[in-house]
């Protein structure tokens, strides 16, 4: 019995080794990262993104805070049950909570995951303001060659915001590929159609991923360069990385991985609150601060690139090819919630009615419950 174990035992073995071989012949890069991963490995080198001078952020004094010294602590105890990295309450115009859990602190450059999609939203606002894009309703094929002669000419970029684009999308395990390989810009241009543009909404990284490609050519730039020299630099003091494929093609991945520390997205959130502006300069254009949270037409809860509270599903699906969804126990305790959505419980949430914005980081996780955080402190504030 012992032997037909060994036998067995070897036979797995060697079908592993077997599997990894033709995955490294296939995708070599892509293996070799996906392997080092657990090891600390990276996915790929980065390239910095500049921040800049900007106003201070007001902390509260225990005195001045507005929000229930309880209502804070149960929070913090909430995020820690979830093995919360950092958390950070603003409302009111200052800084009720600023929370680092183990080794993190107000330094730490954390992945943030889909967040990132957010904030390629305001990007392409501002984009449209300095003429590098005429309208938000011109075809994406008038910026890219490779979408001119085919199926794809007649997709707006407004569509890709949506993310009702109708572009096909590779799915699990292929995505993994686009997330760690060396082929993205070749993955992203060899999706075709896969549903009538503006019929049908779809989560997917091909559409910010697309975007972020039309801002290089448009701009001339480098996406970190473009980012930096015209939003980030005006709206954090702290730097952040975008993740690249390699060296060689430096393509972005724009549909994740800017790496930043959570008071920078806090700052990012406050732009929202602000109608786009820092202090006296209008960063982001106030129409499309709006343009930005105005419910789509196929997806009441989702606007450009940015999630939205405007309806309650308990289990929020992504797209037709993923049986993934967000957990949400119960409908947000405000009818207004803004909210950046990153993997596994990375988000920050808005809520103008409260002049309130919660930031958390954390590992990733499959039992999120997005309701949790901001109606502790939703309700904590009473009316």
């Amino acid at each position: 019995m012992l032997r037909i174990l060994k036998r067995l035992g070897l036979g797995l073995l060697t079908l592993i080794v077997l599997a990894l071989l033709a995955a490294y012949i296939a995708r070599p890069v892509a293996t070799t990262r996906l392997l080092g991963l657990p090891f600390g490995g990276s996915q790929g080198p980065t390239e910095l993104v500049r921040g800049g001078p900007v106003p201070p952020l007001l902390v509260a004094s225990a005195a001045q805070r507005s929000i229930p010294a309880s209502v804070l602590d149960a929070a913090s105890k909430a995020a820690a049950g979830t093995g919360a990295w950092s958390l950070l309450v603003w409302q009111g115009g200052a800084l009720q909570l600023e929370q680092y859990y183990g080794d993190y602190n107000a330094k730490s450059m954390v992945s943030t995951q889909s967040m990132h999609k957010s904030v390629l939203a305001l990007l392409v606002g501002v984009a449209i303001e300095q003429g590098l894009i005429g309208s938000v309703d011109d075809p994406a094929a008038k910026y890219l060659g490779e979408w001119a002669g085919d199926a794809r000419r007649n997709i707006t970029i407004r569509q890709m915001l949506q993310q009702s684009s109708g572009i096909d999308f590779p799915a699990f395990p292929a995505v993994i590929d686009m997330t760690i390989g060396d082929r993205l810009e070749q993955i992203t241009f060899e999706q075709g159609v896969l549903a009538p543009p503006g019929t049908q909404f779809d989560y997917t990284n091909i559409n910010p991923e697309v975007l972020g490609l039309l801002l290089e050519r448009v701009s001339g730039m480098s996406y970190a360069e473009y980012l930096s020299k015209n939003l980030w630099q005006y709206i954090s003091d702290d730097d952040a990385t975008v993740l690249l494929d390699t060296e060689t093609t430096r393509t972005p991945r724009t549909f994740c991985c800017l790496d930043t520390t959570a008071r920078a997205w806090l700052r990012v959130g406050l732009l929202h609150l602000e109608h786009g502006r820092v202090g006296e300069r209008q960063v982001v254009p106030e129409q499309w601060m709006r343009d930005v949270v105005t419910p789509s037409e196929r997806n009441p809860d989702y606007g450009y690139l940015t999630w939205l509270g405007t309806t309650y599903q308990k289990d929020r699906r992504y797209n037709r090819k993923s049986a993934a969804a967000a957990f949400h126990s119960e409908p947000f305790a405000a009818p207004d919630v803004i909210y950046f959505d990153g993997f596994g419980g990375q988000r920050v949430y808005i809520v103008p009615s409260k002049q309130l914005v919660i930031v958390s980081t954390g590992p990733l996780r499959q039992d999120w419950d997005d309701a949790l955080l901001p109606n502790i402190i939703i309700r904590g504030m009473g009316d």
